[in-house]
């Protein structure tokens, strides 16, 4: 039942986003190539008006993204679950299959790995949807590829990047749609950075958790002190990474300028 939901799952994720995303004033955004071209002409709007706020257009495609990261971003936790209860069933099953044969014990450790890895993804995937979905301006710019018949798109990210460039040399005042532009790049790191912290504190419990179910197993049960062993490593392992990432993202955060010139000059 449980890999049967999983499936289910991520059928929903590949399908549903776009359409849930789309009802109400996100009709006709669907369409990936839509999406993209509706962007680029109301950045370019966008940055012509001067203003601060958000004009009709470039509103309506923030809405949609920041509905269709929610979207994914639950059913990507949901699918993490169902695939956490999945693992502990199965790593559980290979525990007490001493009586199974080789063959049997073989499968269920290498279904057990398949639905751990699955889960770590699912796990990458809902941090970067939530990411997404706590500044979705800020998700939205690296639609802005310009190719041949992108003049006005051109002449816009060149204007970027040279009032980015006179802010950070020498101090000149951004205009309103710049400042906007930092601050929302500044939130898209300050929320992967938070999020992060909350799964390397998760990781490290888990770890820690392991470890200690690891010392108290006898060393007569080799097969259960090997698994316990294995899943401790890697959450201790994988907290490193996360805090790696929570670092990089807060350095981004406190001083955005800089990076999202970088991003403008081709970091996409």
């Amino acid at each position: 039942m449980l890999a049967a939901l999983a499936v289910a799952l991520v059928a929903a994720f590949v399908v549903a986003p776009s359409t849930l995303a789309a009802s109400g004033s996100g009709g006709g955004l669907a369409d990936n190539r839509t999406l993209e071209e509706a962007f680029r002409e109301a950045f370019v709007g966008y940055w012509r008006s001067g203003g601060r706020d958000f004009p009709p257009g470039l509103e309506r495609v923030v809405d949609y993204w920041f509905r269709y990261h929610v979207a994914k971003a639950v059913i990507a936790a949901t699918l993490l679950i169902v695939l956490v209860a999945l693992g502990v069933l199965l790593w559980k099953a290979f525990l007490r299959a001493g009586g199974l044969g080789a063959g049997r014990r073989a499968v269920l450790a290498s279904a057990g790995v398949l639905v751990a890895m699955l889960a770590l993804l699912s796990l990458i995937t809902v941090m970067a949807n939530v990411q997404g979905a706590a500044a979705p301006f800020a998700s939205l710019l690296p639609m802005l590829r310009v190719s041949a018949t992108d003049g006005q798109l051109a002449d816009t990210l060149d204007q970027v990047r040279q009032r980015l460039t006179d802010s950070l040399s020498r101090g000149d005042q951004s205009p309103p749609a710049l400042e906007v532009m930092t601050s929302n790049f500044s939130r898209y790191h300050v929320a992967l950075a938070v999020v992060g912290a909350i799964v390397a504190v998760v990781l490290i419990a888990m770890s820690v958790v392991l470890w200690k179910r690891f010392a108290r197993t006898g060393s007569s049960d080799r097969r259960t002190r090997r698994v316990l062993g294995s899943f401790g490593a890697l959450s201790a392992l994988l907290s490193l990474v996360v805090m790696v990432v929570v670092v990089a993202n807060t350095t981004t955060a406190a001083d955005p300028a800089p990076a999202l010139l970088a991003f403008f000059d081709g970091g996409w």
